[in-house]
């Protein structure tokens, strides 16, 4: 999978960001896996896009649920 930037995400629903956010916490997960066993991961660099994108999607949605509330 492609690692959205921001402004992507932005334009995506609520439902389709947690669903995303799901998918990429599953993907970091096999990756320390592999990392934990002493496998070396095919792209090792690929947690630190997941992590960053996991958190851009958490802040997007924040800011959403401001926005309902605020």
């Amino acid at each position: 999978m492609a690692i959205a930037r921001a402004k992507e995400l932005r334009q995506k629903s609520v439902e389709e960001l947690k669903a995303m956010l799901s998918e990429y916490r599953a993907e970091l997960r096999k990756i320390m896996a592999q990392t934990a066993a002493g496998v070396r991961p095919e792209n090792p660099g690929r947690a630190r896009e997941l992590k960053r994108t996991i958190a851009r999607i958490l802040t997007i949605l924040r800011e959403k649920e401001n926005e309902v509330a605020g």
